[in-house]
């Protein structure tokens, strides 16, 4: 399975933007669709978005439509959540999950986790 290192959480106020990192290693990167899931806390966790191995296929949460993109760059084995106009609703830890070969939105679907990385908006 491939190991996932986030990075790139912290506290921010409210309306400011973060970039989330996550390098992937021990594995063939492309061979996986990522996604990236939160969980604040006393919730479950749930879906952000999901980029698909070639990276021309995304798909969001309603929640974050518009304001996040996922992106990744296969030649750095990385995947990428930029997360714009945040909101106090956006505190959460973030994860991200590698499946093989194809997106889903469905946590259980995903085969390796990240330790997760957290993210603080200020209001």
């Amino acid at each position: 399975q491939v190991q996932l290192v986030e990075s790139g959480g912290g506290l921010v106020q409210a309306g400011a933007s973060l970039r989330l990192s996550c390098a992937a290693s021990g594995g063939t990167f492309t061979r996986y669709a990522m996604g990236w899931f939160r969980q604040a806390p006393g919730k479950e966790r749930e879906f952000v978005a999901t980029i698909s191995r070639s990276g021309e296929t995304t798909y969001y949460a309603d929640s974050v439509k518009g304001r996040f993109a996922v992106s990744r760059d296969n030649a750095k084995n990385t995947v990428y959540l930029q997360m714009n106009s945040l909101t106090p609703e956006d505190t959460a830890v973030y994860f991200c999950a590698a499946r093989r070969y194809e997106i889903a939105s469905l946590s259980y679907y995903y085969d390796s986790w990240g330790q997760g990385t957290q993210v603080t908006v200020s209001s």
